[in-house]
This record gives structure tokens, sequence and C-alpha cells, in this order.
């Protein structure tokens, strides 16, 4: 016999259950138009694979996986999508999500189910499949179920059917019905994941549902057991710790120390899904509350919600509003048009009389009873000081995200605060302020990139440009100085003998036969260190061949000494200077001073 434990905390509020577990599941009619929302799971939407005006089967897939954590959507009937577009979804926050919109036409075309052969496949392609028939966690948190079973070697598997949530029957009627079809998920739970033991937990006050699952389970080696019922048993770690006695601690997932749990819904989905080959495309859903015919229905996803519950005669005003989930975990939904979605495992219509409105809150006295019936452990007072106060870094580290959100301390509060609303605003509050960051990293990343690839294409355009220009001329000697005239070429040496040669011409022709042989020979050529020197020397000569007496004009035949060649300006200036001196040569020769008169 396995031996029970408890965990700390609990309540045990009014179950109100015999309302709705009298009757047998019936189906729901089909409704005149499905809003099937793309994310029916954790994770990323689904990415349609239709477009609007197509025709589409029964099991048609409507959406493909988008990424690892994310699953598959199906068309629930043969119908025409008439739109793909944003549409009230069943959350608090009344947002509207990408939604498909599907219109039956009656038609019985149905695409051909899929079985896989688990037992001889390979696993993964069995988590594949699972991942693309749309399986996950119905008991409310809808994660994906391929990822849950991806780890092997188990110790215990936990299978959840305690369903502690006043109201909801769903599970209880599921259980009772199709028993054989669960135990058949559980063993292939069992056989993925390679679990050494298999523990089913079910609350006492179900003993019908607790007496069928025995049944079906005889033999198999799964061993059914009977828990208290206390609310909320039903939470995940919570059933670990009665059924094993192991402490999740905060931080930390029940896999990594040897034990998985599952809902009783999942794993029926499972069988479906492997054995039968039928995507999920409809759910046990729990029809309570203010309505004539309280009772449990399988309709299809994406039924409207408000139009479901009218199928139950609900005798409610839409003043009062309809919860979704139990009233302990739930929340009213803003919007009736939203679609049914995988995580709805009950609609309860409210009414004055089931749900006064709540007393106006009041201080908190600090009495204590909220924590004393925390199942985590907590100090809810405290969270709610440091949420009030929108210190949600402390709050944090006060363990906020161990919170589970049952209610029981909002259910025990004497001051009527709700609390639970608290813990979720700042647990929305943390949620953004990681996304902004992560959002404010992923630009850092972009810039910076961006600011490498800029002068990534600056430097290869510069190496191509270096490549492209050709040698630079250096501009002196390697043993000389950069400031030093470049050394004169033979090309250089030619140019300047041939302007001396023209030079010896001009003066030859202008200078009498007296002065012919003194001016035949060229003048000597003077330092070429600067050409501003040649300049002043050539003006100082032209200066004193103008003012010189007649007795002086034989010294000034010589011509002044003429600068270095070795450029062009220099050569211009050193030849005009020779003509002028063979010029005043020969005015001399051609007019001789007057002798004294005796």
């Amino acid at each position: 016999m396995t031996s029970l434990f408890r965990f700390h905390g609990g309540v045990h509020p009014p179950e109100h259950k015999a309302e709705s577990n009298a009757t047998p599941i019936r189906p729901a009619p089909v409704p005149p138009l499905l809003h099937i929302a793309l994310g029916q799971s954790v994770g990323n939407a689904a990415q349609p694979c239709v477009s609007v005006g197509d025709t589409v089967p029964a099991g048609a897939c409507l959406g493909r996986a988008e990424g690892r954590i994310s699953v598959a959507v199906h068309a629930p009937v043969a119908g025409v999508v008439r739109a793909i577009a944003p549409h009230p979804f069943a959350h608090p926050s009344g947002l509207s999500v990408p939604t498909l919109t599907l219109e039956p036409n009656g038609s019985t075309a149905t695409v051909d189910p899929q079985p896989l052969a688990w037992q001889s496949a390979d696993p993964r392609s069995v988590l594949a499949h699972l991942r693309d028939q749309g399986v996950v966690g119905l008991g409310g948190a809808v994660f994906p179920t391929h990822l849950k079973l991806g780890g092997t070697g188990l110790d215990t598997l936990v299978v959840n059917g305690a369903e502690c949530e006043p109201y909801l029957t769903c599970d209880d009627r599921l259980m009772r019905e199709r028993a054989q079809d669960i135990v058949t998920g559980i063993l292939i739970a069992a056989g993925l994941t390679h679990a050494r033991r298999i523990l089913v937990g079910i609350e006492d006050n179900k003993p019908e549902a607790l007496a069928a699952m025995q049944h079906a389970a005889s033999g198999s080696g799964i061993d059914v057991v009977a828990i208290p019922t206390l609310y909320p048993s039903g939470g995940a770690k919570q059933l670990i710790r009665i059924l094993t006695g192991i402490e999740v601690p905060a931080g930390t997932r029940s896999s990594d120390l040897g034990v998985q749990c599952f809902n009783v819904a999942t794993l029926y989905t499972l069988a479906q899904a492997l054995h039968q080959g039928l995507p999920v495309t409809r759910r046990i859903v729990t029809l309570t509350g203010a309505v004539a015919e309280p009772g449990n229905v399988e309709a299809l996803i994406g039924s409207p919600i408000g139009w479901l519950l009218n199928t139950a005669h609900a005798g409610y005003c839409t003043e009062y509003g309809v919860i979704v989930g139990g009233p302990m975990m739930g929340f009213t939904l803003p919007d009736l048009n939203a679609g049914l979605t995988k995580a709805c495992n009950g609609l309860i219509a409210k009414s004055p009389t089931l749900f006064p409105p709540r007393p106006p809150a009041l201080p908190c006295i600090r009495c204590g009873d909220c924590a004393r019936v925390c199942p985590a452990e907590l100090q809810p007072m405290d969270l709610f000081w440091l949420a009030k106060a929108r210190q949600f870094d402390r709050a944090q580290a006060q363990h906020l995200f161990d919170c589970i959100e049952c209610g029981a301390c909002s259910y025990v509060c004497p001051s009527q605060i709700p609390l639970v609303d608290y813990y979720r605003f700042a647990k929305g509050e943390l949620w953004a302020a990681d996304r902004d960051k992560k959002a404010a990293d992923r630009a850092r990343q972009r810039h910076l990139f961006r600011e490498h690839r800029q002068a990534r294409d600056k430097a290869e355009k510069a190496a191509r440009f270096a490549a492209a220009r050709p040698a630079a001329v250096p501009l002196a000697s390697a043993g000389g100085s950069a400031e030093q005239p470049p050394t004169p070429t033979s090309s250089d040496a030619a140019k300047q003998a041939a302007i001396a040669a023209a030079m010896a011409r001009a003066a030859a022709k202008t200078t009498p036969p007296s002065a012919a042989s003194a001016a035949v020979e060229p003048p000597p050529i003077p330092s070429p260190d600067e050409a501003k020197r040649a300049a002043i020397a050539a003006a100082m000569a032209r200066a004193a061949a103008k003012t010189a007496p007649p007795s002086a004009v034989p010294a000034a035949v010589e011509p002044p000494p003429i600068p270095s060649p070795d450029e062009a300006k220099r050569a211009a200036i050193a030849a005009a200077m020779a003509r002028a001196a063979a010029k005043t040569a020969a005015a001399a020769v051609a007019s001789p001073p007057e002798s004294p008169t005796p």
C-alpha cells in the first residue's frame, strides 16, 4: 500500500460538484462559427498553413508548430476559412490574438486518421507526431506534451486525477466513462519515459471514478491511490508531495528529481493521437453555475463561449459574467465571443446568489491566516505589501514566482483583500521588464554589429583603393635629405648643354670682332644653391652696366655669372643676362670716347 504524505496549508471550500457530475458526457452541437486561436499552448503560436477562402476537411491541419515550444492546431469540422485575424481570446486581459475563423459547411469530409505504432517507432518520431497532433496539457497549463515526454529514466510517473477545484467535474466524468483509454495513455507515457513506478492520485470525493480507474488498471502495474480531499491537492508539486513525499524546491523541475506529472485528460488525448491517429480538436468541458442543464459536454475547440453556455440554457445575465476555469483559480471572461481553447476545462455562469459581490477590501491586519494556508509556504502578506509598493524585485526575491495562484490566501483573508490579483500584477510587471530588457539587449547587439559591419566595409574599401593606386615616387634618395633638390638625370644634363650652346651662339652673333674671342667663351657658372641669388646677381649686373662710366664699359663687357641651368627658369634668366651684356658691349665699341681738346 502506498504511503501518503501531507503538504503545507490548504483549504476546503464548498465543492459544488454534485450539480454537474450526475449526468454522462454529452456531445455539444456544432456552432455556426468556430474561432480557433492559433496559440493553443504556451510558447509560440502556430503558423497558418491555409488561406482565407480555403475549404478544409475535419481534422485538417490549420497551423503548423512554430519552434520548439509550440504545437499544431486542426479543424474540428469540415468548413471554409473565413478569416485569419485578431479575435478576442479567453484570457483575463481581454486582448485579441491571431485567430482562424472557420465556418462549418455541413460536409462529412475528414482527413484519414494517422495512428502510429509507438512501440517500434523512433522516440523522436513519436514526439514529433504528438506535436503535430496538437497534444498539450489539458489540466490548465497547456504545456506541450512532447516536451514533457522527452526525458527518459524517470523513477515515478504521477497521474493527476485529483480535480480539486470546486464546481469542475470534467475529469471525474472522463475517468468514469473512458478509464480504459486513460490507462492506455498512461502505459504509453510510462513506456516513453521508462518510468519505474506509476501512481494515480484521485481525491476520495470521487468514488465512482476511483473504482473505474482501479478496474481498468488491474494487472497493469499501475497503482491507483485515493488521497484526502483538500484544496489544492491537484497542484503538481502538491500531488507529488502527497504520493511520493518529495518536496520540489523553488526553481527546480520535478523531472530533475525523477518525477513527472500528467493530467488524466492529457493522457487520454495522448492515446487518441497515437492509437486512433486523431488530433486534438475537442475537449470535455464542465458547464455549470446559473444554467438550467449543468453537466459536461464534449465541445469543439473554437466554439464561442457565450454560444456554448446557451446550449446548457444558461439562466444568467451578462452583467454577472462567466468564470473560465474554477472559482478559485479561474477568471471572469471579458468577452463571451471568445472561442473555447484547450485550456478551458470549465465554464461557470455567475449569479448574485452563487457569487455575491466581494465586499470592499479593508486594511491588512497581519493575522497570518494567509501564511497558514499557503501550499507553497510563502508569506503572502509580505508579497502583498511589496506588490502594492511596486517593489517587484524584492517580491521576486521573496519567491513570488513560487506562488501557484491557487487563491487559498484570498479565500481566508478576513479583510477581503484580493491577494492573488496583486501577485498576478507583480508577475506581469516583472515579465514585462524582462521582455523589455531582452528587447534592449537585442537592439544593442544589432547596433554593435552594425558598427562592426560599417568599420569592416570601410577597411575593405580602403584596401581595394590602395591595391588599385600606383606606387608613389620617393622624394629623396635613401642617403640624402628630403629638403635637398633631386639629383639631375641624364636628360637634364642634355637639356642644360643645349641651353648653354644656344647662349654661346647668340653672344657670338652680337659681339664685335675685337670682343668676339672674349664673348665666345661661356661665362663661368655660379653656384646653383638657390634661384634667388641668381636673380639678385642678374639685377645687380644690369644696374651696374647702366650706371658705369665709359671708361668702365670694357669691364662691363664680361657677362655676369650664369646661374645653374638645371631648371627652365634659371636658364631663361641666364640667357637674358647674356644678351643684355652683348648689346652693351656692342654699343660701347660703336661709340668710343672723345679725346680732350688741346
